[in-house]
């Protein structure tokens, strides 16, 4: 942060602690839901040129949170933390371009942005970097660097590059064919609570496909992902229940409502 680095040369360490502090009032006016307050204290932080402060006040323009939305200010805000190195601030910059709210739709720009972003350690961008390069439609495909982005994004948690990697081992992009490998990411995502990854565990559950079949641990997946609103599970959810008795859908329908880390199923 540029306006950081200035500070520390001309104030004492104190001034430096107070803007920590004033941003850590703001989260956690932010986490309660009162992102007016939270604004309050990063307006004036983010005139002062904080990059991170900037992309805060640019992200409640752009989704209306504590403020009229205005995509175009959102954008302008964005702009200049993204110019003072915020990768999170080049990464929710990058989705105005990708959307093109606020700005003319530009993907180009976006893919360089959210590369920016990734080479700088910001997860998320680490994935849709990854899923840009999967899908191919508005960057050239590269299968070899979107499983490179996306190992980047599963080691820091991101559950939606997990199920990616799934896919790109069930699929055989850019690898071999392994549905073990495909299963284990899968099971990853599952775990904490990604959908789709829920959907593909099931059908492998299904399928007995890099696992051994087993039609209750099946239909409870697909449960847990209906629920979370992936589309991909209907493509089993019929065929996995017309295979199981009334008793057996029951504790199907217990165990997906159990919390995730009470069951391994």
């Amino acid at each position: 942060m540029r306006w950081l680095d200035a500070l520390a040369k001309r104030a004492p360490p104190a001034a430096e602690a107070s803007v920590a502090d004033r941003m850590a009032q703001a989260f956690a006016a932010a986490s309660r839901g009162d992102h007016a307050a939270a604004l309050e204290i990063w307006g004036p932080l983010a005139q002062a040129g904080v990059a991170r402060a900037q992309n805060n006040v640019g992200a409640c323009f752009a989704d209306g949170l504590g403020a009229e939305r205005d995509p175009s200010l959102a954008a302008r805000w964005l702009e200049l933390s993204a110019q003072a190195g915020d990768p999170v601030g080049r990464r929710n910059l990058a989705a105005l371009y990708f959307k093109g709210e606020g700005v003319e739709q530009d993907y180009a720009r976006a893919a360089e942005l959210y590369r920016s972003a990734a080479k700088a350690g910001d997860g998320p961008a680490q994935d849709m970097l990854s899923w840009m390069l999967i899908e191919g439609e508005v960057t050239t495909p590269d299968h070899a660097e979107a499983r490179r982005w996306a190992l980047a994004a599963a080691a820091q948690g991101v559950a939606a590059s997990m199920t990616r990697l799934g896919m790109i081992f069930h699929n055989a992009l850019g690898v071999e064919r392994d549905p073990v490998a495909a299963v284990g990411w899968w099971a990853k995502a599952a775990a904490l609570g990604d959908s789709d990854g829920q959907a593909m565990l099931g059908a492998a559950y299904h399928l007995g496909a890099g696992v051994d079949r087993d039609p209750l641990a099946a239909f409870t997946w697909l449960l847990r992902a209906r629920s979370g609103g992936s589309p991909l599970a209907g493509q089993f959810f019929a065929a996995v229940g017309a295979t199981l008795s009334a008793d057996e859908i029951a504790e199907a329908e217990r165990r997906a409502a159990a919390p995730l880390a009470e069951t391994g199923a």
